[in-house]
């Protein structure tokens, strides 16, 4: 592994002028002892995914790679998501050979990609983890499981402090920060081991979410290496899903912020929207069904009120 790692490290610097901090796996993470709470992504970064990353593919795929080009977490909406039950199972399948791990991700559920990240430090051989387009909140921690980190000149990574969404008074809201903090510094304590950086600094970008450029990403240790462009793709069909799914993820997430439960906020879309991931009778692959988002419109407008 070492070889493989100074290799890395030296053909990016001579071609890239980066310097790489490439380290081993880092060691496990804390989990929550209930997973009551739920630490999200923030809704603005459903958007800049959907705009800049969604639909973005790998040219080729064998049959020893995961990809992760969803949600982390169990998704309601796609009936989807990326868990550490699903990755478990992949992992078995692939048995004891190298794994690629490719992700396109804007997160989700961060105690979920924790579980994600220490099933994948398990693995017993090299992980090579690509990202492209987008790594960001829980997908970053994953990504962060890799042997070599490989990423795409316009892709991203971003972190940032756990995000949940809270009700209550002060004594509510202390409670819940003094139960995040401790997992914060967990992350870290992580991109500090995979990076070499500073934990001051990265507890800086921490708070200001902040994204990094391939180049940025290298530069600063959360990766190894380029992604050659030609390795990926943009699939029309899956960019069109992707953006139709996000739309209801981040509607939900601004009902529940708006003091709904889950389980509301997903009947009140459901209402005008119908159910969750039906398809619309159609003869042409690939195809969504678009007619409810003039229906959403009211909703958004509803909201603003």
């Amino acid at each position: 592994m070492a070889d493989l790692h100074s290799t890395t490290t030296r053909a990016a610097m001579r071609n890239h002028k980066f310097k790489v901090f490439a380290k081993e796996r880092p060691g496990a993470l804390p989990m929550p002892a209930s997973r009551d709470v739920q630490a999200l992504t923030d809704p603005k970064v459903f958007d800049k995914w959907a705009r800049d990353a969604a639909g973005i593919r790998a040219v080729e795929r064998d049959d020893n790679v995961i990809t992760m080009f969803d949600v982390i977490g169990e998704d309601f909406w796609s009936g989807g998501g990326i868990t550490a039950k699903t990755v478990s199972a992949a992992l078995r399948a692939i048995g004891p050979r190298p794994v690629e791990v490719q992700i396109n991700s804007p997160g989700g559920d961060m105690f979920e990609g924790i579980a994600i990240y220490n099933v994948l430090r398990e693995h017993p051989q090299p992980i090579t983890v690509k990202i492209m387009g987008m790594a960001a909140s829980a997908a970053s921690i994953i990504a962060m499981a890799g042997d070599e980190i490989q990423i795409g000149a316009a892709s991203f990574v971003m972190i940032h402090n756990c995000w949940v969404i809270a009700v209550g008074n002060r004594n509510d809201l202390e409670e819940v920060a003094e139960f995040l903090e401790p997992f914060d510094q967990a992350m870290v304590d992580l991109y500090a081991a995979r990076t070499g950086q500073e934990t001051k600094l990265i507890a800086k970008w921490m708070d200001a979410e902040t994204y990094m450029s391939g180049s940025q990403a290298i530069e600063r240790g959360f990766a190894d290496a380029l992604l050659s462009a030609d390795k990926l793709t943009t699939d029309k069909s899956a960019q069109s899903h992707d953006r139709q799914i996000n739309d209801l993820r981040a509607m939900e997430l601004s009902l529940v912020a708006g003091g709904q439960s889950r389980t509301d906020a997903r009947a009140r879309i459901n209402k005008i929207k119908g159910t969750p991931g039906a398809a619309r009778d159609t003869d042409t692959p690939g195809a969504v069904d678009l007619s409810w988002i003039g229906l959403a419109a009211s909703l958004s407008q509803s909201l603003s009120v």
